[in-house]
């Protein structure tokens, strides 16, 4: 199957459960407290297909791009027969359970799935949970502006403590063109400095230009480039190029920008004996910049793979949505800021790259870990104070709470009025983004 096709399905089959499980917490709270419900529909426009059983068309429609569950008297513009099984017929606490159903239930199962996934493979670079020791600074960087050098460990960033390379990197990444106040400790002192990142990519992501200590080992071999024709082998690790050591695989990539197709020696770590191989650099295209450049094939990305009990597997993923869920609502709030770009922002067709990169990887784990990832995406955005999502529901009825009455129709008819058109700006503005971004050559086209 194409990777395309692969993409394609794996969205379909991703979001759609997420969209389900979303509109079930909706549909549950709302059977529960006897609310009529006249629609469950997983997509918008049109029905496509469905049946109907008691007071509810159960269907799939048209367009592919979210769901609702439509409960009667949900609408405030309509008209309001007192019936006891209208939405707005039920008590305040009542609509606020109902309201706040759906996005629970995402975050729940993203804490649910990535619980089990430990449970089962816990899969992690080898670097990331380690202090955040620096081997390699580049050249012009901002890292190297800062007067950062390979040997520093950074002990604060931004008032967090000692931070692990799982906690600096998403520092980094929301900061792009913002000053980033660190400390690094360098032979026992400890010195204060500022980073500033600066955008790279698409996504306009902040970029520091250090690379993380860790083991060069050689974990994949890319078929009929250089170093695998030189007879390198996976397993080894990768010790000096030109007899120069090599303190990251990326130290490595800048040196290959100057020697180009130059022939070059390699010495790796075998069984604990060294071997040296003649390698000759080709000009070769790259995956992720989308752009040729000189390379050997190889790469090192070496993880650390175990199972965890189920309470040690719920205590991580607590803290992973926890700390996942502080980055998104950094994110917004550095969006609402115009501190970091909306290209960061990703839409349907990037989630579907990911989620058929993740579906063609081999086993189930990344693709359910990238499921629970949307699902906590999703519940949060939910959340937002924005009428029509649910946030604005609870936003709403907590300023009707507060005023002991209810906001007038019309007043309500123009909020959600403005939010319809804002949510359809964003919407477009964001898969705009995404087509651009993956077309190759249009990314200059973006703000």
């Amino acid at each position: 199957m194409s990777f395309f096709l692969t993409s394609v399905l794996a969205m379909v089959v991703v979001l759609g459960f997420m969209i389900l499980i979303h509109e079930f917490g909706h549909y549950a709270a709302a059977k529960y407290f006897g609310v009529r419900v006249e629609a469950f529909s997983i997509g918008f426009g049109p029905r496509l297909v469905g049946f109907k059983k008691g007071d509810t068309d159960y269907r799939i429609s048209a367009i592919p791009l979210g769901g609702y569950v439509k409960m009667s008297g949900e609408n405030p513009m309509d008209e309001r027969t007192g019936d006891p099984k209208e939405f707005l017929s039920h008590p305040r606490w009542q609509r606020f359970i109902i309201a706040v159903a759906g996005p629970a239930m995402n975050i729940l199962l993203a804490f649910g799935l990535l619980t089990g996934v430990y449970m089962v493979h816990y899969e992690y670079p080898v670097f990331l949970d380690q202090p955040a020791f620096i081997s390699w600074i580049e050249q012009g960087s901002p890292a190297a502006k800062a007067g950062l050098e390979p040997g520093d460990r950074i002990v604060e960033v931004d008032g967090i403590q000692n931070p692990t390379w799982e906690q600096l990197e998403p520092q980094v990444e929301l900061n792009p063109n913002q000053a980033l106040p660190i400390s690094v400790e360098r032979a026992g002192q400890i010195l204060e400095t500022t980073i500033v990142p600066k955008p790279y990519s698409v996504s306009q992501y902040g970029y520091a230009g250090w690379a993380p200590r860790q083991p060069l080992t050689i974990t994949a071999l890319e078929h009929g480039l250089p170093a695998e024709k030189a007879g390198v082998k996976v397993g080894d690790e990768i010790v000096s190029m030109d007899g120069a050591p090599v303190p990251a695989l990326v130290a490595m990539i800048d040196r290959l920008k100057v020697t180009k197709d130059k022939p070059i020696q390699l010495t790796v770590r075998r069984a604990g004996e060294l071997k040296t191989f003649t390698v000759q650099p080709v000009l070769s295209d790259t995956d992720v910049a989308k752009e040729k450049r000189y390379r050997i094939g190889v790469e090192s990305n070496p993880v650390k793979v175990t199972s965890l009990p189920f309470a040690d597997a719920f205590r991580l993923s607590l803290e992973r949505n926890r700390r996942m869920s502080a980055l998104i609502l950094e994110l917004i709030q550095k969006l609402v800021q115009r501190k970091v770009s909306l290209r960061s922002v990703e839409g349907p067709i990037r989630i579907g790259q990911a989620a058929g990169e993740a579906a063609s990887e081999k086993g189930w784990t990344p693709l359910l870990e990238l499921t629970a990832a949307i699902s906590l995406n999703l519940g949060i955005f939910n959340l937002l104070p924005i009428p029509i999502l649910d946030g604005g529901v609870i936003l709403l009825l907590l300023i009707e709470s507060l005023m002991r009455r209810d906001i007038s129709l019309q007043i309500k008819e123009r909020i959600y009025q403005a939010a319809f058109v804002f949510l359809v700006l964003f919407a477009v503005t964001v898969i705009y983004n995404d087509i651009v971004k993956t077309l190759p050559g249009l990314s200059q086209r973006l703000p």
